[in-house]
């Protein structure tokens, strides 16, 4: 019986902070956050390291890209050629171009 409600918690734990972290996020403060931080490599949702691999959505899918959860990874972490920005963003900043990123990839970066 313990192990049923330990296993039905961390599914809710989980399924909560899987669904509710992207919607607390701020598109339109990522929108500054990516500007100051960001837009130096990925101007229009280009990459000036790497052509192939934009921040447009067919590619963000790709390259398995295309949720917050990867994308706030992938800004914390840094990968290849991309610097870590976890040292320089806070986690509410990272979770906000993170928004940003997907809403622009939505609308074509347009």
């Amino acid at each position: 019986m313990k192990r049923i409600v330990s296993v039905l918690l961390l599914g809710i734990t989980i399924f909560t902070f899987a669904f509710n972290r992207p919607a607390l996020a701020d598109a339109t403060l990522g929108a500054k956050v990516f500007s100051a931080n960001c837009a130096q490599c990925h101007a229009g949702g280009k990459n000036l390291v790497n052509a192939a691999k934009t921040l447009k959505k067919e590619d963000l899918e790709k390259y398995s890209m295309y949720s917050a959860e990867a994308i706030i990874t992938q800004v914390t972490k840094g990968k290849g050629a991309m610097p870590a920005f976890g040292g320089r963003l806070n986690a509410t900043q990272i979770e906000d171009v993170a928004s940003y990123v997907l809403e622009q990839a939505d609308k074509g970066w347009s």
